[in-house]
């Protein structure tokens, strides 16, 4: 008990020992990972992302023209970068940003609205492929 009253009145009379923040901002980790941040321009819509993450944050939906549609999920992202290393175009397609996830910044995609489109997405690619399928029996059907 003595030692603990020694040590409490030491700490009572020395500096302080933690950091300035929020007043200085702490430095960045050497392997720093933030959000995903992806450009439509340089994507050519491989899908390699949306295979290789594993908690499936990132989806495309298709259009029946084969057009494919971008989604990212920051609630259920856990920033590995796996789809930044898999993507091709990796630093124009797909990149992680300096921008650290905040709720702020996650509340364009509630969990609610996610679930209704993963289950969108997932229609999407079996209408497509439907739809490829008729039109490939269309050509291998002769026409009378």
């Amino acid at each position: 008990m003595i030692a603990a009253l020694k040590t409490a009145f030491t700490n009572l009379f020395s500096p302080p020992l933690t950091h300035g923040y929020p007043a200085v901002p702490l430095p960045k980790p050497e392997h720093w990972r933030g959000l995903i941040e992806y450009n439509k321009d340089f994507c050519i819509f491989c899908d390699k992302c949306e295979k290789t993450c594993p908690p499936g944050a990132i989806l495309f939906s298709w259009a029946l023209d084969g057009s494919k549609t971008y989604h990212y999920n920051a609630h259920l992202c856990i920033y590995c970068g796996d789809c930044v290393r898999e993507c091709p175009k990796t630093g124009q397609a797909l990149w992680q940003s300096e921008t650290k996830a905040t709720p702020a910044l996650k509340a364009d995609m509630p969990n609610e609205k996610w679930d209704a489109l993963e289950l969108n997405v997932k229609e999407s690619k079996e209408a497509y492929k439907a739809h490829k399928a008729a039109q490939k029996k269309a050509k291998e059907t002769p026409s009378d």
